[in-house]
């Protein structure tokens, strides 16, 4: 199976079932642990912390190109050491795979 950062979004309409707790259970596990499931289910979502606004900023326009790139946009909180990355597919009201592809494609932008 190929790892979910490596997968690519597909388009996601609406009438689409949202996925269920199982699934999303399964498909956390693929991402970093600070992850969380928000919003009864409908979203997750990861603080980000960086010791300055430049890095914070860096990281941003990272994570920006990858949702432009995945066609797949988060919703972003920006501070000046910080930034919270909510992902949900907003066409279904709730996660689809799309969301979780990008959460594990912006994880991997922290990896050395």
């Amino acid at each position: 199976m190929t790892q979910l950062h490596d997968r690519h979004c597909t388009p996601c309409e609406g009438g689409t079932p949202p996925m269920d707790k199982v699934d999303i259970q399964s498909f956390m596990k693929s991402l970093a642990p600070d992850w969380t499931v928000v919003d009864d289910g409908r979203a997750i979502e990861r603080a980000f912390r960086f010791p300055d606004f430049h890095r914070t900023m860096a990281f941003v326009n990272a994570a920006a190109w990858v949702a432009h790139r995945e066609d797949h946009h988060p919703d972003l909180e920006v501070g000046y050491d910080r930034c919270l990355v909510r992902f949900t597919t907003h066409a279904i009201g709730g996660l689809s795979e799309n969301d979780f592809i990008c959460a594990a494609r912006v994880d991997r932008l922290l990896e050395d």
